[in-house]
């Protein structure tokens, strides 16, 4: 995810702090991972030195000083140049876990374990993640999707590989 462009089109909507920049962002995206303050302010730098926002105004309220602000034409060119682009398919060709097979049966031991342990913590995320989906609005809702569908293609090469293992293992022992 581009926190870049994300941030500029939340700006989209109208000038804000920094602030109310992660909570917006947070609200929307962050469920999992929210971003720090220091992401925000570092990214609203890059983009303020490249064009993309400029400082709205600067609020001080008694406290420290709280810059506002807002995109720029740059800015709402480079968000629209963003969405057009499509973004790759994640190819996992070199997963952690065909690593950890591999090397099973490279030293003798069994790739069946962790296999077995793979698709019991699938499963186990599977599980959350349709209890989230059920509990939450439209937006949790897809992304919840989006993750259980990635999750079950996992099973379904897990249920493969488990199929294939005595063929990779003749392979591997050559």
């Amino acid at each position: 995810m581009s926190i870049g462009h994300t941030l500029l089109g939340l700006l989209e909507s109208g000038p804000r702090h920094g602030y109310d920049l992660k909570r917006a962002f947070d609200d929307r995206f962050g469920h999992d991972r929210p971003l720090h303050y220091g992401q925000v302010y570092s990214t609203m730098s890059r983009l303020l030195k490249n064009g993309h926002v400029v400082v709205d105004g600067v609020e001080t309220d008694g406290g420290p000083e709280r810059k506002r602000y807002a995109i720029t034409e740059a800015g709402v060119t480079d968000v629209e140049r963003w969405l057009a682009q499509p973004e790759s398919p994640q190819q996992f060709l070199q997963s952690a876990l065909y690593t950890k097979v591999v090397i099973a049966l490279l030293t003798g031991r069994s790739a069946t374990d962790p296999l077995d342990t793979q698709r019991s913590e699938h499963l186990r995320t599977m599980r959350e993640l349709t209890l989230r989906k059920r509990s939450g609005d439209l937006a949790d809702q897809l992304i919840c999707d989006h993750a259980l569908f990635h999750l079950e293609a996992d099973l379904r090469w897990l249920e493969l590989a488990a199929a294939r293992l005595d063929r990779l293992a003749a392979e591997i022992r050559r």
